[in-house]
């Protein structure tokens, strides 16, 4: 770990630094000689003294001995994910980091997935690792669907919500181990950290950013994976979805992907 990344961790571990102040820490880092001094007086004039002391006060007390992070500037961390709004300062992982470098196929859809997606994705997941690296998150039904689908076959990586000492779902929490031993596990979110409802949309801006298509099984017209869709077209990728039948719910946010241009997955071997 970087002499870089080791302060930025320490500033995340706080709890008081939200991702755009780390981003901003990087980006005086390209510039300055005395990175915490500079830090410090850049804290100051956005927060105040009283805030500034508190925060310097819990900054002495973090340790980031076992801590593994890259950051926006490593080699490590891939260049699909620069480009992103609000792309992510710091990555927290477990795993194999080389995977970020290859590349990769999101396939996401419904925590409700039915059996139409497993089938769907147990077909197309063989047809896809030989290829691609397999980007998910790790949520229930289909998400957790395809990380253990590509785990049989290839590699996958799963993005959390959570920091990596923890499972969401719990029931999840064979599966994170085994991503964790011949995959890779990533999240923005420090040890410590609790699991907050908005982790997940912000989770899935990196799930979108990570991969050059994404793959959309069953899905309602508001959804998370509708989000994941929305971010990937802003950021010019691919959206390809399973057209389903036109009476259910979960195939209605496809569908309408479908009407509205993305590409219908209808022949696996010609993907």
């Amino acid at each position: 770990m970087t002499e870089l990344t080791e302060f930025l961790v320490k500033c995340r571990m706080t709890g008081m630094v939200s991702n755009q102040i780390l981003l901003k820490i990087i980006k005086i880092s390209l510039k300055s000689d005395n990175l915490e001094l500079q830090t410090r007086l850049m804290l100051e004039k956005e927060w105040g003294l009283d805030k500034l002391n508190q925060f310097l006060l819990l900054l002495e007390g973090q340790d980031c001995m076992n801590v593994k992070a890259i950051n926006y500037l490593d080699e490590e961390y891939p260049q699909s994910l620069r480009t992103i709004y609000n792309p992510p300062a710091l990555l927290f992982f477990e795993g194999n980091i080389a995977l970020l470098r290859t590349e990769c196929v999101a396939i996401i859809g419904s925590r409700e997935a039915t059996n139409y997606s497993f089938r769907c994705i147990s077909t197309l997941v063989p047809r896809l690792v030989n290829r691609y690296t397999i980007v998910s998150g790790l949520a229930n039904g289909a998400d957790s669907m395809a990380n253990e689908e590509a785990l049989v076959y290839g590699k996958t990586i799963a993005v959390l919500g959570s920091s990596l000492n923890q499972a969401f779902p719990s029931k999840n929490r064979h599966l994170q181990r085994e991503i964790a031993k011949n995959g890779l596990l990533i999240t923005e979110y420090p040890v410590g950290d609790s699991i907050e409802p908005w982790h997940f949309p912000q989770r899935n801006r990196i799930i979108a950013g990570l991969s050059q298509k994404i793959i959309v099984t069953e899905a309602k017209l508001k959804s998370g994976s509708m989000i994941t869709v929305d971010l990937a077209l802003e950021n010019g990728r691919e959206v390809l979805a399973l057209p389903g039948r036109i009476d259910s719910e979960l195939s209605r946010g496809c569908n309408s992907l479908i009407e509205q241009g993305a590409t219908p997955l209808i022949d696996f071997d010609n993907l």
